[in-house]
């Protein structure tokens, strides 16, 4: 399966039993939940995956579950996080093997790379493996950020096709569009700026809060799409309080109660985080409570013709 870098592609959790193991029933129903929402493909092992916690094997099982479950409905995009470049090849090996259909690339991590020693990495590993790459630009929280001149030189690696852009500067989608036109798909991959990124001309959604109100994120990206605007704010607006429980440090924790909220999840996380408790956790259930008793019926979002002006 190829991939077409366009709609809403969530990180989607790991789910954990209470005995901190893979738990693969809720799991499984999170993930048909997102494909019956209309999402365009599944992003495993993201920092919302706890990705840092989980063993090659968990990573393994999760690819393969994957798979079985979208039944090629959906691509199945495995992130790859490593330290070293002959790690990062072998697990984009690994992905292969498993069925993957595309990798997301972050760029180094610990070290941080120049621009020179990060378009070598990136190169390397799109050289090491015929799947189709996205990658991954949060400048903000891994500190190495993925310049217009880095990927001018990445360019000629036709598997790099796409771009989650996280550095929080809504013109960057402007600038990589003047720069490159159409050669690199952009998706916006922080949630509280998707919806005028999308309008900027962004062509995806890499998203976090989908992975508790897949409908909703979905109708956002289509109605804006097929130039129902005023819809698609109405529904942002009321999506923003729980758009922003996805940048903060403990995002995987919130959504995780969100998901709760919405019956498509589990609580449990794998340490060294732990559940949120107290002020903290009220605090969040607040905000989803809210939204729960504040959601409207959405509109017709399915199917909907994309708006050539947008």
């Amino acid at each position: 399966m190829s991939i077409e870098w366009k709609g809403v592609m969530p990180a989607v959790t790991t789910k954990f039993t209470n005995d901190d193991q893979l738990d693969l029933v809720s799991f499984e129903i999170n993930i048909r939940a997102q494909v019956a929402a209309g999402v365009s493909g599944i992003i495993l092992g993201g920092t919302l995956g706890e990705a840092s916690t989980l063993t090659a094997k968990e990573k393994e099982i999760l690819v393969k579950k994957t798979v079985q479950i979208v039944d090629n409905k959906v691509p199945v995009i495995l992130n790859i996080a490593e330290q070293s470049t002959t790690d990062a090849i072998e697990a984009a090996h690994k992905a292969e093997v498993y069925g993957a259909t595309g990798l997301m690339l972050l760029p180094p991590m610990r070290y941080k790379a120049d621009s020179r020693e990060t378009a070598t990495y990136f190169r390397k590993i799109a050289q090491s493996t015929n799947l189709p790459i996205m990658l991954y630009n949060n400048p903000v929280d891994y500190g190495i950020p993925i310049t217009l001149d880095v990927l001018d030189e990445l360019a000629d690696c036709e598997n790099i096709q796409a771009i989650k852009e996280s550095t929080r500067d809504l013109t960057n989608v402007t600038r990589m569009r003047n720069r490159f036109g159409d050669r690199y798909a952009i998706l916006c991959g922080v949630d509280t700026l998707a919806l005028e990124s999308i309008l900027m001309g962004a062509d995806g959604w890499v998203a976090g809060l989908v992975c508790a109100f897949p409908a909703e994120t979905v109708a956002i990206y289509s109605l804006a799409k097929a130039g129902k605007v005023n819809d698609a704010i109405s529904i942002f607006r009321w999506f923003l309080p729980l758009l922003e429980l996805d940048i903060v440090a403990k995002l995987v924790q919130n959504i995780k109660l969100a998901e709760v909220a919405t019956g498509i999840g589990t609580e449990n996380v794998r340490e060294p985080r732990l559940p949120l408790i107290g002020e903290e956790r009220k605090h969040v259930l607040n905000i989803i409570q809210e939204a729960l008793r504040t959601r409207s019926t959405l509109p017709e979002y399915k199917n909907l013709s994309e708006f050539s002006t947008i």
